[in-house]
């Protein structure tokens, strides 16, 4: 390579680099999130093709590699459906970490020896193989539990801790078995032993808890991509992956405060194995109304909160919702959007239906706005939320859910949940709200009850 090629490769390297940050400032406001991610993409295009312009590639197989995975992308993106979105990005992180883990083995394969590297590149070599193979197996694992695959519990056995920390301990033993001497065989254990790893890691981990199990896998996924960067000396590498694994992180500890729990107590507290067994039985009767009752309660209302769940996301009954809105905007009421932290299976879940539906960004609202103003409203509207909105986990020591923010629907005046049944939500805990006193029950798939509704409205 020329000197002019490597500097104009490095300065490029750079614009890439000022991309990434601006792009991905420019995603915490719902205003500037499409340009931000326009603007990211064009960054790594300008990466992309800063790298394709080192020599000694061979641009066949790029090509054919390029083409099928914008075939698979292009698919992935029409077809799945936004129920099936947080197991899809929970599959594509493993994906990053797998595309990481394959680079350390390209390295490692293509010189062939150890003499061939420092005692740098080799630990980088090992602990991308871990991190990637850690990421890979956990998202797989993930993937399994969000998409119904694999049981959404906890699983859980005698001994449990102390075979991850045996297996961790064998991760390292193998890991200074290959820095200190290149053998191929320690490397394939390494790899194996934390592949393992990763399973045992997830599978402890409760449905309810996946959210947080995403950001953390995603922050894995950067960082192996930066370690892979320090592998094959790429700075656009290490910085696209730092950024990746810092922001994923930042994004996991939100994650936790809105639980109000600690990172060690997701990871290892096996939450929702054992909720059968904690907290008071529920009793009482829950009142239902139908669509016309609904109706006439919300014609009245002059403030009304929506408060958005999975179940939403199940029924796709975004569309509807903002119709209903605009609705009882024209009607004179004033009309909210409260979405909570954890609301839905992956972080930002509900604000990304609610921005496909355009529900304007300004009408959304976060439980420490909306909390202390919940007893002047007239109506509160659960739709398909439960977990975080139950009312056990300010009222019950013995709840799992106790001490967890929640949105305090049950202090608006009227509280309106939309859902199928009275079962409880991913966390398996039951839900006092169904028998408040000012709690009425809309029975029924929540796009068809929301569109019976906006037809009420039209036809008055």
């Amino acid at each position: 390579m020329t000197g002019d090629l490597k500097f104009g490769i490095g300065i490029a390297y750079i614009v890439a680099s000022i991309l990434f940050v601006v792009g991905i400032k420019m995603l915490s406001s719902a205003a500037t999130a499409r340009r931000g991610n326009l603007l990211s993409s064009v960054g790594m295009l300008v990466a992309i093709v800063a790298t394709l312009l080192t020599r000694g590639m061979s641009y066949t197989w790029i090509l054919v590699a390029m083409i099928v995975g914008s075939a698979i992308g292009l698919i992935a993106a029409r077809k799945v459906k936004m129920t099936g979105m947080p197991e899809l990005v929970g599959l594509f992180n493993g994906f990053g970490g797998l595309a990481s883990l394959l680079v350390a083995w390209a390295e490692f394969v293509l010189k062939g020896d150890a003499t061939a590297y420092s005692t740098f590149t080799a630990i980088a070599i090992a602990l991308t193989a871990v991190v990637g193979a850690v990421t890979f197996s956990g998202s797989c694992v993930a993937f399994g539990k969000l998409a119904g695959l694999l049981p959404g519990k906890p699983i859980l056995y005698k001994g449990q801790q102390a075979v991850n920390v045996l297996i961790l301990i064998l991760a390292l033993v193998c890991g200074a078995l290959f820095v200190c001497q290149g053998a191929y065989p320690a490397l394939v254990a390494l790899t194996i032993v934390a592949i393992i790893l990763g399973v045992l890691s997830v599978i402890a981990i409760g449905g309810a808890d996946m959210p947080v199990v995403i950001c953390l896998l995603n922050s894995y996924s950067g960082l192996a991509a930066c370690l892979a960067g320090f592998i094959i000396e790429n700075n656009v590498l290490i910085v696209a992956g730092s950024l990746v694994g810092a922001s994923g992180l930042i994004l996991t500890t939100i994650m936790c405060k809105a639980m109000n729990r600690s990172l060690a107590n997701v990871l290892f507290s096996g939450f929702g194995a054992v909720t059968e067994s904690r907290g008071a039985s529920y009793q009482g009767e829950a009142k239902s109304l139908t669509a016309q009752d609904a109706y006439f309660i919300l014609e009245a209302a002059r403030s009304v909160v929506f408060v958005p769940g999975y179940g939403m996301a199940v029924a796709q009954a975004q569309h509807a919702v903002r119709e209903l809105g605009e609705l009882l905007e024209a009607n004179g009421t004033d009309v909210n959007y409260c979405i909570h932290p954890v609301a839905g299976r992956m972080p930002g879940h509900m604000n990304v239906l609610l921005a496909e539906a355009n529900v304007p960004y300004e009408q959304l609202v976060e439980p420490d706005d909306s909390n202390p103003i919940m007893p002047t409203l007239d109506v509160a509207m659960v739709i398909g939320a439960n977990d975080v909105v139950n009312p056990a986990a300010k009222d019950d020591e013995q709840s799992p859910l106790y001490g967890m923010p929640i949105i305090e629907v049950d202090q608006a005046r009227t509280c309106i949940v939309l859902k199928r049944s009275l079962k409880p939500g991913f966390a398996g805990v039951e839900n006092p709200l169904f028998f408040k006193e000012n709690t009425r029950m809309l029975f029924g798939d929540a796009k068809a009850s929301i569109s019976e509704l906006v037809t009420e409205f039209k036809d008055a």
